[in-house]
């Protein structure tokens, strides 16, 4: 049921970027929020498996198109001087968002149905669709398009050495949401296991307004390589991990880190585009991460099978120094391209 979701994703959120760019930013927020409320209702519907493979599916879509959207249009109201510290902010509601939803989903089970928690999930979704009606988007995006459909219809090819950087990062970061808790319960650390992500999401939700500032106003070195090595630094200590405290400092290093890498990447993802290829850099940005965390939870779960969590881990941190260098070699090349 995750897989199908997020292949559809993966799959359509290229395409994302050329309807945002040929019917306009708001209209396709409007129209796959609304396709995403209709699933939802679907779920009080179909009870078979295949029903319900088909219906995620579709859910998937309509949820790429819709995170595109809303990334892109970020990105564009947005002044381009405070973009770092600007999709930090957004970056952070999506976090909060991510942390909230199934804290939320949970504690309702105790007092609700499945039935019933799918209603207010309907509900939700359609104020989703009442919220998006006040979304201002400028008038940039309306431009003709009349090219044919090619690789760089779907891709912005400017925006894929950044984009596939943050693949790689997102190969790392899901041995910590895939795996996480099956191995605090190996390490018998169940208790503390539950505070990790409430630790990753404070880390994460104290530093975004001061590391997006100084991204905007020292570049993106300054915050992204500091922030790579701390992110490997965690993800070791996942790796050597036996007590409480070190699985909470781990937590703390990680979310640290990670907290400037997804909104730091995607500036620069939209920055290295046109200005009415935003959209289109969005998209890359997002197909690259989310097939990173595909292949993460793919094959660090066959290393699991093989080696154990700790080599799991161990693997994940050697990704997050490979990254590092990776960028370092990338900002060098632009400094000499941009020096002849």
């Amino acid at each position: 049921m995750v897989t199908a979701m997020l292949a559809s994703a993966i799959i359509f959120r290229p395409f994302s970027g050329k309807l945002l760019e040929k019917f306009g930013k708001k209209k396709i927020l409007v129209s796959a929020m609304i396709i995403y409320a209709i699933t939802m209702i679907l779920y009080l519907v179909f009870s078979d498996y295949t029903s319900l493979l088909v219906l995620r599916f579709l859910h998937g879509i309509s949820f790429a198109v819709a995170t595109t959207a809303t990334g892109a249009i970020a990105a564009d109201v947005i002044p381009p001087g405070k973009r770092g510290e600007g999709l930090g902010y957004f970056a952070m509601a999506l976090n909060i968002a991510m942390v909230l939803g199934p804290f939320a989903g949970l504690t309702l089970l105790q007092f609700v149905s499945f039935h019933q928690l799918f209603i207010i999930l309907s509900i939700t979704s359609f104020v989703g669709i009442g919220l998006t009606f006040l979304v201002r988007v400028p008038e940039l995006e309306m431009q003709p398009v009349k090219e044919k459909f090619s690789i760089h219809a779907l891709f912005e090819l400017k925006a894929l050495p950044v984009s596939i950087i943050s693949g790689l990062v997102g190969f790392a970061y899901s041995g910590i949401v895939s795996f996480i808790s099956v191995y605090s319960h190996q390490l018998h650390l169940e208790k503390v296991s539950g505070y990790f992500f409430v630790v990753f999401a404070a880390v994460m939700l104290l530093s975004r307004p001061v590391t997006g500032k100084i991204f905007d106003l020292r570049g993106p070195n300054v915050i992204i390589m500091p922030s790579l090595f701390l992110f490997a630094a965690g993800l070791y200590l996942l790796s050597i991990t036996q007590t409480g405290g070190m699985l909470l400092l781990a937590a703390a290093l990680a979310g640290l880190g990670y907290s400037s890498l997804l909104p730091g990447f995607q500036t620069m993802a939209v920055d290295s585009a046109d200005p009415h290829r935003s959209g289109h850099a969005t998209a890359t940005f997002f197909t690259l991460y989310d097939t990173g965390i595909a292949l993460g939870t793919y094959s660090l779960g066959i290393i699991a099978g093989h080696a154990g969590f700790s080599t799991v881990y161990l693997v994940a941190a050697g990704i997050g120094l490979l990254v590092l260098i990776l960028f370092i070699l990338m900002q060098r090349a632009k400094k000499k391209v941009a020096s002849r």
